[in-house]
């Protein structure tokens, strides 16, 4: 299959869950609000999220107007996030893009993530369906409480543990949640969730993994932020865990917990040594590994296109470049 190919059955859903999105932010709602809205949407992405539930869904026979609200809430709850995420971070791009936070205020902006919250959270609730909205409020606590992790005790830690905790918190369990919810609107077997669930958590960690590594070896332009962006924000991912162990006593490696990445000739320097050690190399087998997980998950599933799709959306997932 073509790498892309995972997105061709669900196109039609995509736009009906675009549709739904635009619609939230309502004519009796503040106008710049329609204006921040179309500008985020127009800022792209993969809508792979919405596109794992979509597939899970169809694959198991769930509403389809509830799978496009569930879709709808996900990618809102996702997009909202990430308004909260630049603020914080101080981007000023986002795919290449100005982010909301480079337009407007630190207190628009933050008001607007909080409407995209509401409007995700309300979403959420026209599946009628309480142990998702339950679901649903539980991932947004757990990634909100994984960005308060980042902010105040992650910078310059070295540590597996705290890396696989963060990168759950800030990406695979919103995968997951997109896989487990569709599955729980499709069917009552417990056992069939559960798979739904382990493929998206390991989906998702895959794709952090790798998001962590085109930090290094991506290109700036395609990527939409420098290269090294992550150390030089203090945050250590998986390519420098890797170097780290390899080489415990570097000094730009054990700098780094004492606020060495506020060095920004020091971080130059150990980016330019992790690409060319072996540390990229060894994330990307984790990653591999991740999606081999995520491929078992689905072996007792119903063969049909929409498992294939997601083989193929497993798949593309280490196979990316940005």
């Amino acid at each position: 299959m073509n790498t892309v190919t995972f997105f061709t059955s669900v196109q039609d859903q995509l736009e009906f869950i675009e549709g739904r999105i635009r619609e939230q932010a309502g004519d009796e709602h503040h106008p710049d609000l329609h204006s921040a809205l179309d500008h985020l949407l127009a800022a792209g992405g993969k809508r792979i999220r919405p596109t794992l539930g979509l597939l899970v869904g169809n694959m198991l026979g769930a509403p389809e107007e509830k799978l496009i609200t569930l879709g709808a809430a996900v990618e809102l709850l996702h997009t909202a996030t990430l308004v909260h995420d630049d603020l914080i971070d101080g981007s000023l791009l986002r795919r290449g893009m100005p982010t909301l936070n480079a337009r407007w205020s630190p207190a628009a902006t933050v008001l607007t993530g909080d409407f995209l919250f509401a409007r995700a959270a309300k979403l959420a609730a026209e599946t009628d369906y309480l142990p998702l909205m339950k679901l649903f409020a539980d991932t947004l606590a757990t990634i909100v409480s994984g960005e308060l992790t980042q902010l105040f005790s992650a910078r310059g830690m070295i540590n597996r543990q705290n890396y696989y905790q963060r990168i759950y918190a800030k990406t695979a369990s919103l995968f997951e949640m997109s896989a487990l919810a569709a599955s729980m609107i499709a069917t009552e077997d417990g056992d069939i969730r559960d798979s739904m669930k382990a493929f998206g958590y390991e989906v998702g960690m895959a794709f952090q993994i790798m998001d962590d590594i085109l930090d290094f070896t991506g290109d700036q332009s395609a990527v939409g932020k420098p290269i090294g962006s992550d150390l030089l924000n203090g945050l250590v991912t998986l390519p420098t865990i890797y170097y780290a162990e390899a080489n415990p006593r570097d000094e730009d490696i054990t700098s780094l917990p004492d606020g060495g990445w506020k060095d920004t000739e020091r971080v130059q320097r150990l980016v330019d040594a992790i690409r060319q050690s072996s540390a990229i190399e060894q994330a990307m087998d984790e990653a591999r590994q991740a999606v081999c997980r995520a491929l078992s998950a689905l072996e007792e599933s119903p063969i049909s296109p929409e498992r294939d799709a997601l083989e193929n959306l497993a798949n593309f997932i280490v196979d990316r470049k940005v």
